[in-house]
């Protein structure tokens, strides 16, 4: 079930007090850790390990709960499972303090005892023993007798510790401290090495004179039993003295070789470490620990577990970069030229590598920038972080963060813990083997936390200027220079990284690429890597741009080029099977020839099904992977339900249709609807895709422009696309992701589109290609956006509509 590792004797008087505090906080109910070979008393602290996979979850759950649980003895260390009825009633209420690692079906954790507890009720058994429990009374009246038996004790547990070489003897002097006689008792106990039964009776019995008893029975055994043992030793090492003169002799012929300049391995091997810490120029801080380790290496037998530990820890120390950098290249021509060739357009970017050149050639001892390039999959991020170290002549390294959820992944392990390793940062920057290399975060937003920590806040020291350059990693200990890195981190969503760490970053967005940037990258970039990646050349084909913009418009839909590349790389491979056959040698892949390799149209102009009846609008959204369209549909129908909202939405979106019927509803006259439309009437309000998520304040205009025209049987224009929070006054608020929206409308073949006037500086950062044949039409107020959606012109706001008398049908008489 479990095995013991260490239960180390006692603790201070302020972490007493802390335990005592604690006991009030012990709830009724406890989830029960069974041990087969040791009891744990009240007040010890030490590591479990479990190995058995119920027990292991049940750790976990508990540590993330409120780390308290039951820790009892098993009758029989012959039952494998044990049952209910196999356990010890009485035990130890302990909280987990640490957990120290965890591996598939297997925890170990550092517990500490709180509490004698008794059990009172089995709750569960499936998957791990559950039990109802209260808390034992540890109180006594104190007594000559009593305080007799507390100075026998601790006379017979100091000779236990001098007559014993396993412990230590501060045990002595913490036995002194102790005058409660439930502590002396379960200290002296848990200190000796007897039998576990023997110590659980100990642990179950309520009188404190019979517990004393019981108590120095167990510590004048264990004096006799270690007595005997030394007795024994002695006479052992009576018989072994021989071989023992046999190796001092040897090692006065160590002495003697290293004399006569004879060396043996390990000081052949000592010396070379010398060396190495010599020549890696070390920080002051670092030099000394690895002359320290190096010192402790030369007083070690090599066949000592810990020989290996400090051999590998001296080995990262001497192998990182401490004053090793590579020569940037600061020709600002060279630069942007490297960039021109690897990418095209981002020149906004392109502008800050750029300028980050310049004034490095200025300024000498400048600090690397930390920038964050957001935007949607495909669009280069990743590949532009390769581009910018090509450029600067420096070397990269990326790393990717997506799904990492411990922060030793980041900062690394102590070397306490068996097979510690620096983190990522660390191993990676040996790797570079520069102190000043391009090093890509990607996936930033993916980052992760659970129980072993938060790694978006041990990022925090590595991405803030003002104190990387003394990053300390757990298994270095030492601090290391991270300033001159230049740090690119990428996301795909901004606003999910933690706000202190993306305060931290100059973020630099990458937008979607329009129709015509798409050809140009292709032409210049894709075609030609996937002729040589399928070991074809301009001999055997070419492709004009018409297909490439078939491709574009009718088989994929993104925001970025990878499944533009994905595609064109699928007829490529068609075009080299012919090759390799034999059945051609070169082909002129027209617009003609892309179904042939591609198969049917995967995409369709959403104009052919944008508005074909009232109570249609055309709106525009956002999303991770760059703007979208979205169709809005109203219909009515008899009934007294009210508003129906369906399609998959978020909180936000659902009180925006709220608030586009209650604007149509209290404005029915100036928009030309009956007042009273409602009372028998259902509308129906649905976004299609109802698979997929959507939410947001920015569809308040095309809900309203639908409603509108659902009621007033008027079409919306087809060529418009609309996007704006609305009030209940009327207002239009400014939206965000209008670069992307726009991109949206140009892909869909929009030519007109509603935006909110606040938003019109926006349209600034909109490349001027997208803007041309397109028109903008800037709202404040939502009836300028139903008179420029809707076909027909409706009556200006403010003014009345007289409603036509209504003949009355007259009685028979």
């Amino acid at each position: 079930m479990e095995e013991k590792k260490e239960l180390p004797a006692d603790m201070s008087p302020d972490e007493q007090q802390a335990v005592d505090a604690e006991k009030s906080h012990i709830p009724s109910q406890l989830p029960i850790l069974p041990l087969t070979n040791f009891v744990v008393f009240p007040h010890a602290i030490g590591p479990i390990s479990v190995k058995n996979a119920s027990y292991a979850r049940m750790i976990n759950e508990a540590a993330v709960r409120d780390r308290f649980l039951g820790l009892t003895l098993i009758r029989s260390q012959q039952v494998d499972t044990p049952d209910t009825s196999d356990l010890c009633m009485v035990g130890t209420a302990a909280r987990i303090i640490k957990l120290m690692n965890t591996g598939e079906g297997e925890v170990s954790f550092i517990c500490q005892g709180i509490a004698r507890m008794q059990i009172d009720t089995f709750i569960q058994k499936e998957p791990y023993i559950t039990a109802e429990v209260r808390i034992l009374d540890e109180e006594a009246n104190r007594s000559d007798e009593l305080d007799a038996m507390l100075d026998t004790l601790r006379n017979q547990f100091a000779r236990l510790v001098d007559a014993s070489p396993q412990l230590s003897d501060q045990l002595k002097i913490i036995a002194a401290t102790l005058n409660d006689y439930a502590r002396i008792i379960d200290f002296s106990v848990a200190n000796s090495s007897s039998d576990a039964h023997k110590q659980q009776e100990v642990l179950e019995e309520r009188q404190i004179r019979e517990r004393f008893r019981k108590a120095l029975g167990i510590i004048q055994t264990e004096i006799q039993k270690m007595d005997l043992s030394n007795k024994i030793q002695s006479e052992i090492a009576e018989e072994f003295g021989q071989r023992q003169r046999e190796h001092l002799l040897r090692e006065q012929l160590k002495k003697i070789q290293a004399e006569l300049g004879d060396k043996d391995d390990q000081q052949v091997e000592i010396e070379g470490l010398r060396a190495r810490i010599k020549e890696a120029r070390l920080s002051a801080e670092a030099e000394k620990a690895a002359i320290k380790e190096v010192e402790r290496l030369a007083m070690m037998s090599p066949a000592a577990a810990e020989y290996s530990v400090s051999r590998t820890y001296i080995d990262w120390l001497t192998g990182l970069p401490w004053d090793r950098a590579t020569e940037d290249n600061l020709d600002i021509l060279s630069v942007e030229k490297v960039l021109h060739e690897d990418h095209y357009d981002l020149e906004k970017i392109k502008k800050r590598i750029v300028e980050y050149v310049a004034v490095r050639k200025l300024k000498k001892d400048m600090k690397g920038p930390i920038l964050c390039f957001y935007g949607p999959p495909g669009v280069g991020k990743t590949s532009l972080g390769r581009s910018i170290a090509r450029a600067l002549g420096r070397t990269f390294i990326r790393v990717s963060l997506g799904g990492v959820r411990d922060e030793a992944e980041i900062r690394g392990h102590r070397r306490t813990y068996v097979g510690a390793l620096p983190g990522r940062i660390i191993q990676n920057m040996k790797k570079a083997g520069s102190t000043n290399p391009v090093f890509m975060l990607d996936e930033i937003d993916k980052l992760g936390m659970d129980f072993r920590g938060d790694p978006s806040s041990a990022l925090l020291e590595v991405l803030d200027p003002e104190q990387n350059h003394a990053f300390s990693d757990h298994y270095l200990e030492v601090p290391f220079d991270l300033s001159n890195v230049f740090f690119i981190t990428t996301a795909n969503v901004i606003d999910v990284i933690p706000a202190a760490l993306r305060d931290r970053l100059e973020v630099l967005e990458l937008p979607g690429y329009t129709e015509l940037e798409k050809l140009h990258i292709a032409r210049a970039f894709l075609v030609q890597r996937q002729l040589a990646e399928h070991g074809l050349t301009e001999d055997n084909l070419t492709i004009s741009d018409d297909a490439i913009r078939l491709v574009i418009q009718e088989y994929t839909r993104e925001a970025g080029v990878r499944n533009l590349e994905r595609e064109i790389a699928a007829i490529f491979r068609g075009v080299a099977r012919k090759v390799a056959e034999g059945s051609l040698t070169h082909m002129d892949i027209g617009k003609t020839d892309v179904p042939k390799f591609l198969g049917q149209q995967k995409y369709f102009s959403d104009i052919a099904e944008r508005i074909t009846m009232p109570g249609i609008a055309t709106g525009l959204a956002w999303t991770p992977s760059g703007g979208d369209i979205l169709f809005v549909e109203a219909t009515k129908m008899d009934g007294a339900k009210g508003l129906i909202i369906t399609g998959q939405l978020g909180d936000v979106m659902k009180e925006s249709a709220q608030a586009a019927l209650s604007y149509v509803r209290s404005n029915a006259r100036e928009l030309g609807i009956r007042p009273d439309f409602y009372k028998k009437m259902d509308i129906h309000l649905h976004i299609p895709e109802g698979a997929i998520s959507k939410d947001g304040p920015s569809a308040g205009i095309p809900m309203a422009c639908a409603l509108t025209s659902m009621l007033t049987g008027k079409l919306v224009r087809s060529d418009i696309a609309m996007t704006g929070e609305i009030t209940l006054r009327g207002k239009v608020l400014p939206i965000g992701g209008l670069k992307e929206k726009v991109l949206a409308a140009k892909r869909a073949g929009i030519t007109t589109v509603i935006l909110p006037r606040l938003n019109k500086k926006d349209l600034d950062e909109t490349p001027d290609v997208v803007k041309a044949d397109m028109t903008f039409v800037f709202v404040d107020r939502i009836d300028e956006a139903i008179k420029a959606a809707l076909v027909a012109e409706l009556r200006p706001a403010g003014k009345k509509t007289r409603r036509k008398p209504v003949a009355r049908k007259q009685k028979a008489s």
